[in-house]
């Protein structure tokens, strides 16, 4: 054999070994587009650290696959009032340090994450919660400033952390070196490089799947599509839809998928720079094609919205017209607000797909404004875009979720004056969005959010894009089904036998 056939047989083999490493191992190997933001659970809910940090703790309350929210840490609930709520907690979890999980802890999480001091950027998902306190050996009261009907939606995100360990070590050192009571416990964090997890032996609900579980930092999708085929992945995040079309032919990778709550949305800085003046705001409307966004770049993989919201939340309506394709009207409110080649930075992130953010930035520069694209890692992109608004950008694309299937926790926090996200005020929407938070009367809150979503059309701080669709890739090996929520559960995955 020649030493160029030798070469290539090498090469061949050692990608079959590696395939096969990667049925047969005790091990799962996941490629994310990012690292983790924070692995302390009330601190950053982006997706890429929620992928990680969700497998290391438990939450007072969770979801079933079918969407229904049912016990985890609380094993029962009851209302003593409208605003006084009882939990039952196990008896029979332990941190991954051997420590009991009590009452104590769970009182403890609720209220450090909505202690101002801790900044936390979900804090506008919790701020109903006035305190909670132990009432009993196993019982943990909570009450709320008022009637809050999203709570127990809200409660499925709360993790439950161990007071004597986080007061130990503090909230810095908490975050480094995370504990928690879930299946799986940090082994090493290699920032911008990988995050290893290893099998708590003692998880009290079941067998973790796999002894070991590596989460890669692998920005590029390219990379991350041929870590996948050559058996160095197991599970891939961020699939682009074209490379979900290729992937469909592949015999030794799937497709995995499912329609989320995630709203596709560009923000729009409403208190700063050129999109102060709410006419470039509404020219940006004006200037994006989203039929075409969708059949282009989503290949089926997304629904058009005409809001900031999709079909599964509470809270979303069909009533609101979104803004028509109209290049011809965005560039007569550019020339009529004096913006022409106005300099509009847009922020994003490798967390995100790049064609997308390219073809926006081209809809909107054919109507006379000059978009310059801004991408960081996603701890500065967050870091920004939650920051002041001077350095919070023109525009940023997201993709929010907030797991609660409910518009408070959509566009509360993105728009809601006073958030961290918000770059943008208006009373009148502020007193809808509030109003809608405190009444259990479901007629009444709908009616609220339909013109809270009004205002929003109005106003433009913000635009719905389309309804997202999980997409990852998979070797053909791998048993797993991904849901709405987007919760990459390790113990909900196994290998065919």
């Amino acid at each position: 054999m020649s030493v160029r056939l030798t070469s290539i047989a090498a090469v061949l083999l050692t990608l079959a070994s590696s395939a096969a490493f990667a049925q047969s191992k005790d091990a799962l190997t996941i490629d994310l587009s990012g690292d983790a933001a924070t692995l302390d659970p009330h601190l950053q809910w982006d997706t890429n650290s929620y992928s990680i940090y969700r497998n290391i703790f438990d939450n007072l309350l969770t979801r079933n696959p079918a969407g229904e929210i049912v016990p985890q840490i609380a094993k029962s609930w009851k209302y003593a009032d409208d605003k006084t709520i009882e939990f039952e907690i196990r008896d029979d979890v332990t941190f991954q340090d051997g420590s009991k999980l009590t009452a104590e802890d769970v009182a403890f999480s609720i209220n450090r994450i909505i202690d101002p001091k801790l900044k936390s950027p979900q804090l506008t998902q919790f701020d109903q919660i006035s305190k909670a306190e132990v009432s009993g050996p196993n019982k943990v009261t909570m009450t709320t400033k008022s009637a809050y009907p999203a709570l127990l939606a809200q409660l499925v995100k709360l993790s439950i952390v161990p007071k004597a360990y986080v007061e130990k070590v503090g909230d810095q050192e908490f975050n480094a070196k995370p504990l928690g009571s879930g299946p799986y416990k940090l082994a090493n964090w290699q920032k911008g490089v990988q995050t290893e997890l290893e099998a708590y032996g003692s998880y009290w609900r079941v067998k973790p799947p796999f002894a070991k579980v590596t989460f890669r930092t692998v920005p590029d999708a390219s990379t991350r599509l041929a870590d996948l085929k050559t058996g160095k992945a197991d599970l891939i995040g961020g699939v682009t839809p074209d490379q979900a079309a290729g992937m469909k032919s592949e015999t030794a990778i799937k497709v995995l998928s499912a329609p989320t709550e995630r709203v596709g949305y560009l923000y729009i800085n409403a208190e700063a720079g050129p999109t102060k003046d709410v006419r470039v705001r509404q020219a940006i409307a004006y200037a994006i094609d989203r039929s075409a966004l969708i059949e282009a770049l989503l290949a089926g993989y997304g629904n058009p919205v005409n809001i900031v919201g999709a079909k599964p939340i509470f809270g979303y309506t069909d009533k609101v017209e979104g803004y028509a394709y109209d290049p011809e009207k965005a560039k007569a409110l550019v020339k009529e607000a004096g913006a022409e080649g106005a300099k509009l930075e847009f922020l994003t992130s490798p967390a995100y797909n790049r064609a997308t953010i390219e073809a926006i930035q081209q809809m909107i520069n054919e109507v006379g404004l000059n978009v310059e694209i801004a991408s960081s890692d996603q701890a500065t992109f967050l870091k920004r875009r939650q920051g002041e608004p001077a350095n919070a950008g023109s525009m940023a694309f997201g993709a929010w979720s907030c797991a609660c299937q409910d518009a408070d926790g959509i566009i509360f926090p993105l728009f809601r004056s006073g958030s961290i996200w918000a770059k943008y005020k208006n009373p009148q929407y502020d007193a809808l969005v509030d109003g809608a938070r405190v009444t259990l009367d479901k007629n009444e809150r709908l009616a609220k959010y339909e013109q809270a979503y009004q205002i929003l059309k109005d106003d433009v701080p913000g635009i719905g894009l389309y309804q997202a669709f999980a997409i990852y890739g998979a070797n053909t090996k791998l048993n797993w089904t991904p849901t709405a929520n987007e919760a990459m559960f390790v113990t909900d995955m196994s290998w065919q036998q």
